[in-house]
């Protein structure tokens, strides 16, 4: 008996263990084809050859991304975009999560205030009206269009504010008593105490900016404005026919070892990059944070 259910438990490990790494693979396969992509020749990225592992290993896409002025302005948006909208955007949360974390005796109009916010997030005036508001407020074309949009989400707000709603009360009470106020229990000790919920909204707000490209697209007239992903979305390798008639024979077999292909993956690859680095420091917070802070309310 006890036998069977040890075979039992391993067989089910083993099973569990082979999902993930099943389940691991199939996620991670796009960007291993895509980084073979890159550093593959001409020849086998036109023919489909390339797929795991580079075909006529080359860095020459690599060497074309360092002289296309073009992409490097638009990574140099998304990065700003990144540090002003995503530290605008975790401050506005937080200060909002605070006063709703609180009761009603504590806030008589908190509910008011929490339906008027889910009611936002279940209706959308539409893309027309958006847009028209951005272009009255005089933001088309603008890093700002970028940013402030969306610079409150609701389903953030809800998060951090169930995981405040958390936060013993006693250690409120506590402040009060020594006379601490309101911005200095929120700032010294509500955000402390809340470190992983905030961590998590970070990082939802991080890949939220760098990945977005459909607001860059339609808020956007200059290209130099637009945004990493929005340039990606609209990368088409081509050659100017005059710009080749001024190029010598060399420059011309140096353009001809480079595809749409294997040019667009290395600047894919290259975009992802930032989120790769980031997201290991942050993710030990993200699972505490969604589970604490989304049973409360």
């Amino acid at each position: 008996m006890v036998r069977s259910k040890t075979f039992k438990s391993r067989f089910g490990d083993g099973l569990v263990i082979a999902i993930v790494v099943i389940i691991t693979l199939i996620s991670l396969a796009p960007i291993i084809n895509t980084l073979a992509m890159s550093f593959s020749s001409q020849s086998y990225a036109l023919a489909g050859e390339v797929y795991f592992w580079p075909r006529g290993f080359n860095v020459d896409a690599y060497q074309r991304i360092m002289n296309d002025s073009a992409f490097f302005t638009a990574f140099l948006v998304s990065v700003e975009r990144v540090v002003v909208g995503g530290g605008l955007n975790v401050l506005l949360i937080i200060l909002m999560a605070y006063p709703l974390s609180k009761e009603k005796k504590a806030f008589k109009s908190r509910n008011i205030y929490m339906w008027f916010i889910v009611f936002t997030m279940l209706f959308s005036g539409g893309l027309i009206p958006w847009y028209i508001t951005i272009k009255n407020y005089g933001l088309l074309d603008t890093f700002w269009a970028l940013v402030l949009p969306g610079a409150v989400s609701v389903f953030y707000i809800i998060l951090l504010m169930n995981f405040f709603r958390g936060v013993p009360k006693e250690l409120e009470e506590a402040a009060i008593i020594d006379g601490a106020g309101p911005w200095y229990t929120m700032f010294k000790i509500y955000v402390p105490i809340s470190l992983p919920a905030i961590a998590t909204v970070t990082l939802f707000s991080i890949i939220g900016q760098w990945n977005s490209f459909f607001d860059g697209l339609i808020l956007m007239n200059t290209p130099s404005n637009w945004p990493l992903q929005t340039y990606i979305q609209q990368l088409v390798f081509q050659i100017n026919p005059a710009t080749l008639a001024e190029m010598t024979p060399a420059q011309i077999v140096e353009l001809m070892k480079v595809t749409g292909k294997t040019f667009n993956a290395a600047k894919i690859f290259v975009s992802i990059i930032p989120i790769m680095i980031i997201y290991p420091y942050l993710q030990r917070y993200f699972i505490s944070g969604i589970v604490l802070g989304s049973v409360k309310e």
